[in-house]
């Protein structure tokens, strides 16, 4: 079962479009947190708390090297997310099936 807790960090943490910009931006590799800060035209506390709810959702890690803060993506790959999506949707298209069915049987000749 899906903890509601991870869910709820995790989608707090895409909500903002600076975060998933810094997960886009990842994706082509580790990027330090000066550089980000840079990217995305921010203060390093502004950029940093940021990544401070990556982490905690498990979508950035952060290592440091030497004076330098390096993020890189994380090991939560989204699977229990799309896999709750995916239990939604199959229960909202059940039901639209259910009224599809209904209004079929209640329709007039």
């Amino acid at each position: 079962m899906v903890q509601y807790s991870d869910l709820d960090s995790t989608f707090a943490a895409l909500a903002d479009p600076t975060r998933r910009g810094i997960l886009e931006h990842l994706t082509d590799g580790p990027a330090s947190i000066s550089d980000l800060a840079a990217r995305f035209d921010m203060s390093l506390p502004g950029i940093s708390k940021h990544i401070r709810l990556l982490e905690e959702a498990g979508l950035v890690l952060t290592q440091k090297k030497g004076r330098v803060r390096y993020c890189t993506l994380g090991a939560n790959p989204l699977d229990r997310e799309a896999a709750w999506i995916r239990g939604h949707r199959q229960s909202i298209e059940d039901r639209m099936d259910r009224l599809a069915a209904f209004l079929d049987e209640t329709k007039e000749p």
